[in-house]
């Protein structure tokens, strides 16, 4: 089999565009497929579809494509232009390649495939190709990713910041709790970054949704207030974050009385800070026997301490009348602990016990809210941050975002 038939079928191509010779370079390792089309040929236009006759030829135009053995291997040609009546002068769709594109589809689908498992450098190592070229990649696949992505109703959604730049600015990550999947990024944390996500569904898509999971900050709150109907009753404050600011307030407690103790001279809290952090399954075997004294001491943090643990055996109750119940005994010794911390946060949850409540009605968290932020944080570390936040924002949708990324690999000219 000649050279020439032999990358035609390597590269898929099919009639009228044939091989017209193939060269070799041993010393740059690289091989060259020129492909031509015969003369006569009527093409169609790629607005309207009316066969037309060329027009003229573009400038000689350069693809990569998948590397024969450890070559590296480019296609050539000079693509043809017709002239429509109606749509104007348009280049002709090529069967190898999208508009715009530096690559073949066969490569692009492989350099997609890389990008998922592995990090910019090493993808970009691996399929010897330059930082932009990543890039373009990258772009082309969530712009077509996003075109593709069809309007469709999400039952559960989890709404959550991502901190960037060292905690100086902010995202707001709205997530598919059902599928895993990011549906919005917005810049900021304030109302209108959640509000803008919702302005963008249809009335149906509005509808159905059933729940949402988000922490206390007021401005995501509000937004939702503003744009889902009977949204009170859809709101569901995560159990995490309500816990994270009990244990604060555990912490708070503890530093309080460390400080007092200290001045006393007595040293009993001191580098206990991590052992009031764990639940009480699962503080470390090592810390057992002397985290057992503390917890059963006079302490104001002990006291703390077990009002948090006692917060989290509500979340175990599968019937609201039963946790509700849990909750106003709860409440009355959590606000007269006398221990300021706990009772601010104490307060704070009886402001919005509807929505704490929501959540024996929904049985929805942001853990995976969580999780996709724990996963953001690490394509953040994996590129040892981000500069360019369009970049950061790209990186989420292609590794996050539930997106076709592919290129189709089939077509006609």
């Amino acid at each position: 089999m000649r050279d020439t038939e032999l990358y035609r079928h390597l590269l898929g191509l099919e009639s009228p565009w044939t091989v017209a010779k193939v060269d070799l370079s041993i010393s740059t390792q690289r091989v060259d497929v020129f492909v031509e089309h015969p003369q006569g040929q009527k093409w169609a236009c790629p607005v309207c579809g009316d066969l037309l006759p060329v027009y003229d030829h573009s400038e000689e135009r350069v693809w990569r494509h998948l590397d024969s053995c450890q070559f590296q291997t480019f296609l050539r040609a000079r693509p043809p232009r017709v002239q429509c009546p109606k749509d104007g002068v348009h280049q002709v769709r090529l069967p190898w390649a999208e508009p715009k594109a530096r690559f073949t589809l066969m490569f692009e689908r492989l350099a997609i495939d890389v990008m998922q498992v592995t990090n910019i450098q090493a993808a970009r190592q691996i399929l010897r190709i330059s930082w932009d070229e990543a890039w373009h990649i990258l772009s082309r696949a969530v712009q077509r990713g996003l075109l593709r992505k069809e309007p469709r109703p999400i039952e559960h959604l989890g709404v959550d910041e991502k901190s960037i730049a060292r905690g100086q600015r902010y995202f707001t990550l709205v997530c598919d709790l059902n599928r895993g999947t990011v549906e919005h990024i917005a810049d900021g944390r304030d109302k209108r970054s959640f509000e803008s996500y919702l302005e963008s569904l249809s009335e149906e898509q509005v509808e159905a949704i059933t729940a949402i999971a988000m922490d206390m900050h007021e401005a995501y709150f509000q937004a939702a207030l503003a744009k889902i109907p009977d949204a009170q009753r859809k709101i569901v404050f995560d159990l995490y974050h309500i816990m994270q600011h009990m244990t604060g307030a555990v912490d708070e407690v503890r530093r309080a009385e460390h400080k007092a103790l200290s001045e006393e001279g007595d040293n009993r809290l001191a580098r206990t800070k991590y052992m009031w952090l764990y639940g009480q399954e699962r503080v470390p075997r090592k810390y057992w026997a002397s985290f057992y004294l503390l917890r059963k001491s006079d302490l104001r943090t002990a006291k703390a301490w077990a009002l948090k643990e006692n917060l989290r055996r509500m979340w175990r109750y599968k019937r609201l009348s039963a946790a509700i119940s849990y909750w106003k005994s709860w409440y009355f010794w959590a606000t007269h602990c006398r221990l300021a911390p706990v009772i601010k946060v104490a307060k704070m949850l009886k402001s919005r016990e509807a929505q704490v409540f929501n959540y024996f009605i929904h049985r929805i968290t942001n853990a995976l809210s969580e999780g996709i932020n724990s996963k953001v944080e690490a394509i953040k570390n994996a590129a040892r941050g981000f500069r360019n936040t369009e970049r950061f924002k790209i990186m989420i949708w292609f590794r996050l975002g539930g997106l076709d990324l592919y290129p189709v690999t089939h077509g006609k000219p």
